[in-house]
């Protein structure tokens, strides 16, 4: 009898049980790395060539950092949560002073007027790449901490925005980084709202930003004119409208099929950035609409897989691993908003790429990283989804036939330990006979996990 009670808890060890990555997930994000690898080839080599280099210079590059990119991804994926969780709390010391290293004379890079990047000898880093996730990251653990008060209270939700607004003047005043201040205040609008923020009381400092946001741009001349030649670029299509022109000249060119991939005129030193924030212009004129389509299908399989899992985490009050899908599902969507939306004369220019797809290491590197937090988030879901399905068990009254949409413990198990782990189900049922039932017997099933072993 001993020994058949130890098989029934060895059967159902929390640390016997895996999860699974998402394969959708999976298949959006690395069709989407396939298909931007095939762009940036087929959109950089008249650069490259012009500037005198190897027609493969930058696609060598963008390799480089999609490897770099895939490691980071590896080893987010196996990397628990919890372990995340724990250090969270000083990301936002961590934010300001990755924003702050590029005014560090010797290490800031100033490009094109802007003082963005850092010199790390073999190359140029981006920092405010690594403090978008930072602060999703910072704000999912900080939704968990104070999830009451920011619901219940002006100062927790006003102290998540001023943490936001902080890193944004220091984007402003220090790199003129308009387009990811307003990023990072997006995103963290959207996830107090997601988090339960009472939205009578976030209306107050949405409207109080707007006119900041204005302010900010008719303080700034080169961002007034953006804004009037976003308005009618055909106005100075030599000037301030250059690329916007240019970039609707590609489009049109594009129609419904498009022209063929390489077979783009624009990128022959017509259009600037093509490869980087104008890549979609490429795409449009070469693939057409139909390339267009196939691009926002793909945003909108990651980025609805993202809030799918979300939801599912905070079903299972793991609140922290869905408001983390929360956040990378929106900013993903916000930035290949904003991008899309500038190649096709939708929003005023600004340097912002295209996630995953466009060059550039940074951003490439980090948004790699996002999805491997991403697939993180889904195994732990699954994971937590089959021991909650064990525990069921365990305390069932009577044989229950299995509750739809709950996977099995192993997906390799064999006929054999399903027959076992009935026997072991009935035995437990009747080693239970005379303890308490009814209410005490139906307690709630938190999906608080023990510690499971690295798969």
């Amino acid at each position: 009898m001993a020994t058949i009670a130890s098989r029934v808890q060895q059967a159902t060890r929390a640390d016997a049980i895996t999860g699974r990555y998402d394969a959708w997930l999976l298949i959006g994000g690395l069709a989407m790395l396939a298909f931007g690898t095939v762009m940036v080839a087929s959109a950089s080599f008249p650069e490259a060539v012009s500037n005198g280099k190897s027609p493969f210079y930058f696609l060598e590059h963008h390799v480089v950092f999609l490897v770099g990119g895939m490691l980071l991804a590896w080893a987010l994926m196996r990397t628990e949560l919890k372990d995340i969780e724990s250090w969270s709390k000083l990301l936002p010391l961590v934010c300001i002073a990755l924003l702050l290293v590029v005014a560090v004379p010797g290490l800031g890079v100033t490009v094109k007027g802007a003082r963005r990047w850092i010199n790390l000898g073999i190359t140029r880093f981006q920092p405010v790449e690594v403090v978008k996730l930072l602060m999703i990251v910072w704000l999912a653990s900080y939704l968990v901490r104070f999830r009451d008060e920011v619901n219940g209270t002006w100062k927790a939700m006003l102290k998540a925005i001023l943490v936001a607004c902080v890193m944004g003047a220091i984007l402003l005043v220090v790199q003129k980084d308009f387009g990811s201040t307003a990023l990072l205040l997006a995103i963290t609008a959207v996830m107090l709202v997601l988090g339960g923020v009472h939205m009578p009381r976030m209306l107050i400092p949405a409207i109080l930003a707007l006119p900041a946001l204005a302010l900010m741009i008719l303080m700034e001349p080169y961002r007034m004119k953006r804004l009037v030649s976003y308005l009618n670029p055909w106005e100075d299509p030599l000037g301030s409208g250059y690329q916007l022109t240019n970039a609707l000249m590609a489009i049109g060119r594009g129609e419904f099929w498009g022209v063929g991939l390489g077979g783009s005129v624009q990128k022959l030193s017509y259009l600037p950035e093509a490869h980087t924030d104008f890549i979609m212009a490429v795409i449009s004129e070469e693939l057409g609409f139909v390339g267009v389509c196939a691009v926002i299908a793909m945003y909108m399989l990651v980025v609805g897989r993202a809030f799918v899992i979300g939801l599912k985490c905070v079903e299972m009050r793991r609140f922290f691993a869905g408001f983390c899908a929360f956040g990378i599902g929106t900013w993903i969507a916000l930035q290949a908003f904003i991008s899309i939306g500038v190649n096709l004369g939708l929003l005023p220019t600004k340097g912002l790429t295209l996630p995953f797809i466009s060059y550039g290491g940074s951003s490439l590197l980090i948004t790699c990283a996002a999805l491997g937090l991403l697939l993180r988030v889904s195994y732990e879901l699954t994971r937590a989804e089959r021991q909650v399905a064990i525990r069921r068990g365990e305390v069932a009254a009577t044989p229950q036939a299995p509750e739809a949409g709950i996977p099995s413990m192993n997906s390799v198990r064999t006929a054999a330990d399903d027959a076992r782990a009935a026997v072991a189900h009935n035995l437990g049922k009747l080693l239970r006979r005379g303890r308490p039932s009814g209410d005490q017997q139906r307690r709630r099933i938190e999906p608080v996990l023990d510690k499971v072993e690295r798969e």
